[in-house]
């Protein structure tokens, strides 16, 4: 750990929230003259406040040890490039317009592998007026069943979570053209075009 690195960082992301030493200082129970030490490298935190001094910047503990917040390129966020995530704990769903370090219950989630629908994961869209009647003919139980379905159009996601022992069977408005995203609990997620 480069303490000048950890440092530099430290007192960036503080300016950045318009926080004073003397603010963090005070939320981490120490003395400002530390996060001044730290600030000019002389020191770097102890291990037992990483985790609140995370808290306090808005910043990963892995980010503050190496000292370094890589800027990524703007992309503008191209929805073609929509990446979906799920944690395998909670089954909280993220979605991002490109990679993106994601974690949820402090572990870190990879982008989930889209595979075309077989005859498994077979989904029915039925063109009623002015909606979309979308139907996948999959077991709904407690251990296996589709979680979620989202429509990715061209500028909007419109995602439905579904649960088990109900129907895998929604409406869309009918939007331009996209494509049908569901997710199986235990195969994965399938896509089909619109």
């Amino acid at each position: 750990m480069d303490c000048k690195k950890v440092g530099a960082l430290i007192l960036n992301v503080r300016k950045e929230k318009n926080m004073t030493q003397k603010e963090v200082a005070t939320r981490l129970n120490i003395s400002d003259k530390t996060v001044s030490k730290w600030e000019r490298g002389l020191g770097c935190p102890d291990v037992s406040l990483l985790g609140d001094l995370s808290n306090i910047l808005g910043v990963n503990i892995e980010k503050i040890l190496m000292g370094d917040l890589e800027e990524k390129e703007t992309d503008g966020g191209n929805m073609r490039q929509i990446k979906f995530y799920v944690c395998n704990s909670c089954n909280n769903v993220v979605t991002s317009t490109s990679e993106a370090e994601i974690s949820c219950c402090g572990r870190k989630l990879d982008s989930l592998v889209v595979k075309p629908e077989d005859d498994a994961h077979n989904i029915t869209v039925t063109d009623m007026d002015n909606e979309y009647y979308v139907t996948i003919d999959h077991p709904m139980n407690k251990n296996h069943y589709i979680s979620f379905v989202a429509f990715v159009g061209f500028d909007k996601v419109l995602l439905t979570k579904l649960y088990p022992e109900q129907n895998a069977e929604l409406f869309i408005p009918k939007m331009h053209r996209g494509k049908l995203y569901a997710y199986c609990s235990q195969h994965g997620l399938w896509v089909k075009g619109i």
